[in-house]
């Protein structure tokens, strides 16, 4: 059945490399209001897995997508930023792997997660001039436990990397043709993953409304990068400054930007300009990794 999953890979079953200090155990709990209503979230997540979405017989296109859902590293939005994601895109043949990565430790009582958590929606719901928005993440303020989890993400990120492409064969995929897609903090970590020269190749990236270089170059090779953002999102002028990035680093890059959307849409229909992403997307991405199903 297209859209399924259909097993669940553990990244690090001797342990990571880096650690998350005093991360309480797992929560799953379901959104009660806005875009993401009805969907689950993890938070407090230490044991990072690969969730994997084939889709059915006879339709793999041959490439690999791994999927980042966002979540302010503190979060993952794992409904409408993961598997959503995934079910739409094996629709159209391509295999799809959910990244549920490493978190920074949030309350363990769901009220008071939820109490600071809503300040956060609130900053990023804000009408704030364009020149009034955080050039970088920075800029919104961070701590020891951001920078721990950033890094720690990071290397879930080129971890997932490694082990898709260990496993091409596998689930028939062909290794030049495996990229990443992420949302929010997930298009943060992608391009974080992107830009280590310890990566192993990705085919190409989407950091959708999100992702910054952190003043590292962008290299000579860097893959072909795709970002959606709305005009009303906190975070467009960083948006704008990745994109500039690239674009003056002479990679290849597609940039939409659309006057409504707000921050954290994800697969969910608001009747608005930003709707349009997800056939730009699939537009360009036919152009960078072409459907050539493997055969064994």
């Amino acid at each position: 059945m297209s859209g399924a999953a259909t097993t669940v890979i553990r990244l690090w079953p001797d342990g990571p490399p880096t650690v998350i200090d005093d991360v309480p155990p797992e929560v799953a709990y379901t959104v009660k209001a806005g875009i993401a209503a009805g969907m689950t979230f993890f938070r407090n997540i230490s044991d990072s897995t690969l969730t994997v979405f084939e889709p059915a017989a006879g339709t793999a296109n041959g490439v690999g997508i791994i999927v980042v859902p966002g979540g302010g590293w503190t979060l993952n939005a794992w409904g409408h930023e993961g598997i959503g994601v995934a079910t739409w895109l094996t629709a159209l043949g391509y295999t799809a792997f959910v990244l549920k990565y490493r978190l920074q430790a949030s309350p363990a009582d769901q009220a008071e997660y939820e109490a600071r958590w809503g300040q956060v929606d609130e900053m990023l719901a804000a009408p704030v001039p364009y020149a009034g928005k955080p050039a970088a993440i920075g800029d919104l303020g961070t701590s020891r436990r951001y920078l721990q989890a950033r890094a720690a993400c990071a290397d879930d990120g080129r971890r997932a990397i490694e082990v898709v492409r260990a496993e091409a064969t596998r689930f028939g995929l062909r290794p030049e043709a495996i990229g990443m897609i992420g949302f929010s903090a997930g298009a943060f970590l992608i391009v974080d993953v992107a830009l280590d020269p310890r990566t192993e190749q990705v085919a190409f990236i989407a950091p959708i409304y999100g992702g910054e270089t952190q003043g590292a170059p962008v290299p000579a090779d860097a893959p072909p990068l795709f970002t959606a953002v709305a005009q009303d999102d906190l975070l467009v002028r960083i948006v704008d400054g990745l994109a500039a990035e690239w674009a003056g680093a002479d990679r290849p890059v597609e940039v939409h930007r659309f006057a409504q959307g707000g921050h954290g849409f994800g697969v969910v229909p608001q009747g608005l300009p930003s709707d349009a992403w997800m056939d730009l997307f699939v537009r360009w991405l036919r152009t960078v990794a072409p459907a050539e199903p493997r055969h064994s």
